[in-house]
């Protein structure tokens, strides 16, 4: 069972108040409806209220609609499991990529892998609404959140001072959401606090680079706002969290504005580093139903819980979906697989050595070779997610159908992978030997006897690979090293070819759903689509 964080993952009637939802870009297709009556102003009078709507902020990231397993689903036109927040990240970010291909053929899903989507692409568009979504539910309550308001409802002493908290992680939040809005679709509609619900005018476009100092602005700020690291409850946001989103922010600057911040980069994994975080001794425990206890690296999960978060998304999908064949789904702690989630021979291909615990592979009964997308058996089960404890038993769902498993969306490992990629990059106040260390650690802890004298930029993303694979890095990483779209580095399938094909670079970005740039005549559709 998880603690601290229970009243902050427990979305009930009086969570889903109704008042943190608000219209984004596309009005009609959001369809987002009180379902109480319950209005803004009489749930931020009472500060004992403010947690519970602090926890609907949070909920977004793991719950896909209002009800129980996606029910009452908070986007039209997509089920609320398949538009939970981190499914469609890991569909936008691994399964266009040599770490994972998935058996299904629902609706457009097959073209993720193939890199063939165009701007009708339902899962696309559920990831871009589901972005939009939480972004409204953050400036909802932020609005009640300003000074002004504090100080009209009587909240003053440590209720202010936690308020003022709360208040930067919901900020953080929402920077956490443009950021992913930034990474994937580039240039998108942008609203704020101050963009009130069932305005007339639809939001104003905001290009990559203005979004990146929006993103920068608020995570430098929030970083002087939130709890010191490692003293808020588990799961909520502090100051590393900040500083761990600044880092990667800057890391992709050359993506996104076309600068080079690696000083930064440098800068605020010290920050991390400094902290007080260490590897979790035991690489599988990462991704264990207890790993939210006596987990000093986990900077910054997303919480799940088999009773009181139910849903196919989030850990409940990346362990079930991954279990097909002849995997004993007991070994993993659920009831039964779902036969989807598979990985390509090239990521099989960058775990050279078989001491590395990491490249933890079920190979019976499967084959290398993919010759068939839709085939589960076609392509080696990569054993990552479970939901069995570290000693063993399951999770708390009785019926196996639901997965405890936490989310580990960063975490100490990528810092230290991060620093020695920008030191290699000629970051300011990085230093090499400390780097080749942090990489000697990482290396120890995945079964490596010998240790490392050197490294290069081409080494740190094939161990970005092997470290974080399907932890929703690896198309960002890829498109840094341009490997992504080019022919440098292909797998199979990639651009619908058995053994891989270059595919346009237009693919680096995703394109705005068509529907939106119908609804809102501000936005302009990503070249190439």
């Amino acid at each position: 069972m998880k603690h601290n964080i229970k009243k902050f993952k427990i979305i009930t009637a009086a969570v889903a108040f109704g008042l943190l939802f608000s219209s984004t870009s596309c009005v009609n297709d959001l369809e987002q409806e009180p379902i109480t009556d319950v209005t803004s102003a009489s749930v931020f009078a009472d500060f004992a209220n403010y947690p519970s709507a602090l926890a609907k902020v949070y909920g977004g990231f793991a719950n896909g609609g209002q009800g129980s397993n996606g029910g009452n689903t908070d986007i039209n036109g997509i089920d609320g499991n398949f538009s939970q927040y981190t499914r469609m990240l890991f569909t936008m970010q691994e399964l266009p990529t040599d770490e994972a291909v998935i058996a299904w053929n629902d609706g457009n899903l097959h073209t993720m892998h193939k890199m063939t989507w165009d701007s009708s692409n339902e899962f696309i568009a559920g990831m871009y609404y589901r972005i939009f979504t939480q972004i409204a539910t953050s400036n909802e309550f932020l609005r009640n959140m300003t000074d002004d308001k504090l100080a009209a409802n009587n909240i003053t002493g440590a209720n202010l001072t936690e308020a003022k908290y709360m208040r930067a992680e919901a900020r953080f939040l929402r920077a956490l959401s443009y950021y992913y809005a930034l990474d994937l679709f580039g240039n998108v509609p942008f609203v704020d606090e101050s963009y009130l619900p069932g305005s007339v005018n639809p939001p104003k476009r905001i290009t990559r680079a203005d979004l990146f100092n929006f993103v920068e602005s608020e995570l430098l700020a929030v970083s002087n706002d939130l709890k010191a690291p490692k003293t808020n409850e588990y799961a909520r946001a502090d100051k590393a969290a900040a500083w761990a989103l600044l880092a990667k922010l800057y890391l992709n600057s050359s993506i996104y504005n076309g600068s080079n911040h690696n000083t930064e980069v440098i800068t605020y994994c010290n920050k991390v580093i400094q902290s007080g975080y260490s590897l979790k001794p035991k690489y599988a425990d990462l991704f264990l139903a207890d790993n939210d206890k006596n987990n000093p690296e986990v900077i910054f999960p997303i919480a799940f819980d088999g009773l009181h978060i139910q849903t196919s998304g989030g850990t409940t999908y990346m362990v079930h979906a991954a279990v097909g064949g002849s995997m004993p789904a007991s070994n993993f702690g659920i009831a039964g697989g779902w036969g989807g989630l598979r990985t390509t021979k090239a990521y099989v291909g960058l775990f050279s050595d078989s001491n590395d615990q990491r490249g933890n592979f079920y190979k019976d009964g499967q084959n290398l070779e993919i010759n068939d997308l839709g085939t589960f058996t076609d392509g080696y089960a990569f054993v990552k997610y479970k939901n069995l404890t570290s000693g063993g038993t399951p999770g708390v769902d009785a019926t196996g159908n639901f997965v405890d498993t936490d989310i580990p969306l960063i975490r100490l490992a990528d810092i230290y992978l991060m620093y020695a990629e920008a030191t290699l990059r000629g970051g300011s106040g990085g230093n090499l030997t400390t780097a080749v260390g942090y990489m000697n650690n990482i290396r120890t802890r995945a079964g490596y006897a010998t240790t490392l004298s050197s490294i290069n930029l081409d080494f740190i993303l094939n161990e970005r690979g092997r470290e974080l694979g399907w932890e929703m890095t690896r198309r960002t990483d890829l498109i840094r090293y341009g490997k992504f779209t080019t022919a440098a580095y292909l797998w199979p399938w990639k651009g619908n070819i058995k053994d891989g094909a270059a595919v346009g670079d237009y693919r680096n970005l995703y394109p705005i759903p068509a529907k939106d740039l119908i609804a809102n005549p501000n936005l302009v559709q990503n070249p190439g689509y």
